[in-house]
């Protein structure tokens, strides 16, 4: 299984985002960018990519721990950025960011020690992707536009382990798929 570790944003932050984006959307050259849809907008803490079944059993049992020992905390979608020049449009985060990136090192932590090889280390930057391009596209009005971009905050409640089910129809444009496969509440709640 294609696997990841994830905060899901409440339906009234993506809301908020989606009416950001449509206006995005109407700026010139919106077209040379794939923009990601509602279904898949996620902060991702830890990717696995496939990770054998008989190694899932661990890995969850470690990030019920992580989820265990992280408290629940306040977080919004705010601002927004820019990876590998225009590659990538996002939005990121404010609130308690520091919990976030300490949950991201957890979920990293656990992969690890379940066996996943997670490569190296990357220092985390909370981001949401709307927009991707195989090109760079000179993305800087919609970074500019982004940048007022302020949700309203909620409170993280759960750690979510993500499978991720990539395209395989050939369609242009076709997405993948995103599947909940277990939730853990933080700081042992629930």
């Amino acid at each position: 299984m294609r696997l990841f570790a994830a905060v899901l944003p409440p339906d009234r932050a993506t809301e908020e985002l989606a009416a950001a984006v449509a206006g995005l959307r109407t700026l010139p050259d919106a077209d040379a960018l794939r923009w990601t849809g509602r279904p898949g907008w996620h902060f991702t803490l830890a990717f696995y990519g496939e990770v054998a079944d008989d190694v899932v059993p661990e890995l969850s049992a470690r990030l019920e721990r992580a989820a265990h020992r992280t408290e629940a905390f306040s977080l919004a979608l705010s601002g927004g950025g820019q990876f590998g020049h225009g590659r990538a449009l996002w939005t990121g985060a404010d609130g308690d960011v520091t919990t976030l990136g300490l949950l991201a090192d957890r979920a990293e932590a656990a992969g690890r020690r379940a066996g996943v090889d997670m490569g190296e280390h990357r220092r985390y930057k909370a981001h949401l992707t709307v927009a991707r391009s195989r090109r760079a596209v000179d993305v800087r009005p919609y970074v500019d536009a982004l940048r007022t971009f302020a949700g309203q905050p909620w409170t993280v409640e759960e750690l979510v382990l993500v499978r991720s089910h990539l395209p395989r129809s050939g369609v242009p444009g076709e997405e993948p798929r995103y599947e909940a496969v277990a939730r853990w509440p933080l700081g042992g709640a629930g």
